[in-house]
């Protein structure tokens, strides 16, 4: 399964998880996310994807944009990431990934949204 399509099953996992969605009952934001060179545009309220879109969306204004290459996401998504793949930090320190924007909403909501990025580490392989 590559990055994309595990990222592509983001809405099913994070309406599985109850408690993730009851920390997120806060958040209030839209972002972008990059799968490599795809872009995925989320709008979350009340910590429930409301829109999950894949490709690009021109005019978009997000707050802030999360990108990574496809390895960085690959090995993030391990069922137990080695470490320096484990977090969005350690993947940015390593350089494989990168935050922009208006970081406030991810910061003020962090475990919400590394959590929130992580739920794809759920799928197995042959999922």
């Amino acid at each position: 399964m590559t990055p994309v399509q595990r990222f592509e099953r983001l809405a099913d996992l994070l309406a599985a998880d109850l408690d993730l969605r009851r920390r997120g009952r806060w958040v209030d934001t839209e972002c972008r996310v990059e799968i490599g060179a795809e872009p995925f545009h989320l709008v979350i309220r009340g910590g429930e994807l409301e829109e999950f879109a894949h490709g690009p969306r021109l005019m978009r204004s997000v707050a802030f944009s999360v990108r990574g290459s496809e390895e960085a996401w690959q090995r993030h998504w391990q069922r137990v990431p080695e470490p320096g793949w484990h977090d969005l930090f350690a993947l940015t320190k390593r350089g494989v990934a990168a935050l922009d924007g208006d970081l406030r909403p991810l910061l003020q909501n962090l475990q919400y949204f590394k959590d929130l990025l992580a739920l794809p580490r759920r799928l197995s392989e042959g999922n």
